[in-house]
């Protein structure tokens, strides 16, 4: 029997994950990549008998691999929160899908194990720009002001980790930041201790500083675009910023549009933190687009239909 431990790259993915395996240790094929690497289940060659935990994955994008891992006999473990679509029947398949805008996988898992971890799935709603279900799932662990932004910080950095067209822009291949973590019950051990969390706030730091100083491309009352060049710190910082911004303007949408090499844009949308809905239909609108409520992408939108995102990005949000 083999186990594979397939995992969303972002803040999300890897604290549910490490919450899983501090409460179940098991060893491990570790199945992960930047963000935006979602169709995971291709990467698995599974057969009868082995076991797959999948963690912060659309089951929509992944559904021909899902069923042909089923037919091959393996047992699948499938917590998400991203849009779904028909969930399979099978006593093979364990799903635990929640699509609500408000909650995260992390947050999922938490539940499933009683609260056993609790402060990590804090730190990835943080990640996941969950604020307002952080701080109240952080309620039980009656932390003051200065722990509860401590993990806002990890949560942000994990999630800023995971930002990337390939694992090269990344400050940590996904898969090397899990087991960096995962020695850490607690994390603020991981804050006090690590050297990984100092080289993430730095380039975290440095990123952000001049993303702060871009100029919007649209700027609207019910909207706002920013375009970043093709750069590896541009492709880094983009969700994060686009979390910021949406905290600072929580009655506007955001889109974030990043140049390829190729021509292409890829698009990182946050829906207002007023009205956290739209942004997963706004981005399936166009090819390699998804996501979820509040949150939601486009993989590579062709240049020839930046006009047409804009102007569904407006209708989407304008009030």
């Amino acid at each position: 029997m083999t186990c594979f431990d397939i995992f969303n790259g972002d803040a999300d993915g890897i604290c549910a994950l490490h919450q899983l395996r501090l409460s179940c240790p098991r060893k491990s094929e570790l199945v992960t990549g930047v963000k935006r690497d979602i169709s995971l289940l291709k990467k698995v060659e599974a057969q009868a008998g082995d076991k797959l935990t999948v963690l912060d994955i659309s089951l929509d994008k992944n559904r021909d691999d899902l069923l042909r891992l089923l037919d091959a006999g393996a047992e699948l473990f499938y917590c998400d929160h991203h849009f779904a679509g028909e969930i399979p029947t099978s006593d093979r398949l364990q799903a635990r899908i929640d699509t609500s805008a408000d909650t995260c996988t992390s947050l999922l898992v938490n539940s499933y194990l009683d609260g056993a971890h609790l402060p990590w799935a804090v730190t990835a709603a943080f990640g996941d720009n969950l604020f307002d279900s952080a701080r109240a799932a952080a309620a039980p662990l009656k932390l003051s002001d200065a722990r509860l932004s401590q993990l806002e910080q990890l949560g942000t950095l994990i999630n800023y980790n995971g930002y990337g067209v390939t694992p090269e822009d990344l400050h940590f291949h996904p898969a090397d930041l899990y087991r960096a973590i995962s020695p850490y019950a607690d994390p603020f051990a991981f804050i006090a201790e690590s050297a990984d969390f100092a080289r993430l706030a730095e380039g975290y730091e440095a990123d952000m500083a001049q993303a702060r100083n871009l100029t919007l491309a649209v700027e609207e009352e019910y909207i706002a675009v920013v375009v970043l060049q093709d750069a590896p710190w541009t492709r880094r910082v983009s969700g994060v910023y686009g979390n910021e911004l949406a905290r600072q303007y929580p009655d506007r949408a955001h889109a974030l549009l990043t140049a390829l090499p190729g021509g292409e844009f890829r698009i990182s949308v946050r829906a207002p933190l007023n009205n956290k809905t739209g942004a997963d239909e706004l981005c399936m609108m166009f090819p390699t687009g998804g996501g979820r409520k509040a949150a939601a992408g486009i993989n590579a939108l062709p240049a020839a239909m930046y006009d047409a995102f804009i102007d569904a990005f407006r209708e989407k949000y304008e009030q």
